[in-house]
């Protein structure tokens, strides 16, 4: 028999790569969106959750289903506006998390995939120190610790009611209409505009879109998952330097990187306030996915290169 899955956050950057994978390999998908009309191209049936606050009904939604992957979350915010931004992320993250996790318990959900974050391990890490799932967690701002809140509130439940409960914790998610910073480092790479970052040699560990569907599927049934923590990488890092240069070559451009060196990319970053900025493009962030590899007989099946490569034709494709 199919087994059943609902995907929260189905519309999403990572939400609709998934619902098309578990179509692909059989499953029968259950999308819950907040706005119907983004539906469009996602496999399957689809359900509105108009308010997945702590209030949410999901009962309709969950009806029939074997397994949850929730990745709807309020997502870090680079210009907070709202004036109690802890609240804000905990009403979601953990109070939303909540209620779905104990309406899945209810239904007789056998187990819920969350999709967690890095940053409930910390911000960063010294080169050739990486973050492994059994670090003390050290979650420094508000979307971190509410990711951390959750975690923690939905071990308890697991141990409460019996769902079973896998957590991934990924790191930077790349890939085929990927937004954000990721995204303006390419429209600089296209536009051969010389970047002050040929000088950099930190180490950060990123995760390709393919990749990272590939480990939630396969933890959606394998039975060493179970109430598990996973780190989640390409199993390859790469200097800022590094990926520019990669990233540069698979879009046909030549990377125009200028050796500015990293104190004085710091000084001028501390001068404009913009530290967070150079932490991002300077330090490093490296994981350990070796117990998500050696547990789960899991190999990233997309290379770094390769889903480079796939995400440089999609933006060259829809210039």
């Amino acid at each position: 028999m199919k087994q059943t899955v609902l995907v929260t956050g189905a519309n999403g950057f990572v939400g609709r790569a998934l619902c098309n994978e578990l179509a692909r390999r059989g499953y029968v998908v259950r999308a819950a969106v907040r706005e119907p009309l983004r539906t469009v191209g996602l496999p399957g049936e689809t359900v509105q959750i108009t308010d997945i606050g702590v209030n949410a009904d999901w009962s309709s939604a969950l009806a029939g289903v074997d397994a949850v992957v929730h990745l709807a979350a309020r997502v870090h915010v680079m210009h907070e506006r709202t004036s109690n931004p802890h609240a804000a992320f905990r009403a979601v993250n953990v109070g939303a998390t909540e209620r779905l996790a104990r309406a899945a318990a209810a239904q007789g959900v056998k187990r819920l995939v969350y999709v967690s974050s890095i940053k409930v391990n910390g911000e960063g890490t010294q080169p050739g120190q990486p973050y492994t799932p059994d670090d003390v967690p050290a979650p420094a701002g508000p979307y971190g610790i509410s990711k951390h809140e959750a975690e923690q509130l939905l071990r308890q439940l697991a141990e409460e009611t019996g769902l079973e409960v896998v957590i991934i914790r990924p790191v930077l998610v790349y890939g085929p209409g990927v937004k954000a910073n990721f995204l303006s480092m390419m429209h600089w790479l296209h536009k051969g505009l010389p970047l002050p970052l040929g000088a950099i040699r930190n180490q950060r560990s990123l995760v390709a879109l393919d990749n990272l569907v590939d480990l939630i599927v396969t933890c959606l049934c394998h039975p060493n998952a179970s109430n598990q923590t996973f780190l989640v990488s390409d199993g390859e890092d790469l200097s800022t330097s590094s990926l520019l240069r990669r990233t540069a070559t698979a879009l046909g451009r030549p990377a125009r990187l200028v050796p500015v060196p990293v104190w004085a990319l710091r000084t001028i970053a501390r001068l404009l306030r913009k530290e967070d900025v150079a932490e991002r493009l300077c330090g490093s962030l490296q994981v350990d996915i070796s117990k998500t590899q050696e547990l789960l007989d899991w190999i990233p099946p997309v290379s770094a290169d390769e889903a480079l490569k796939q995400t440089a034709r999609h933006f060259l494709a829809n210039l």
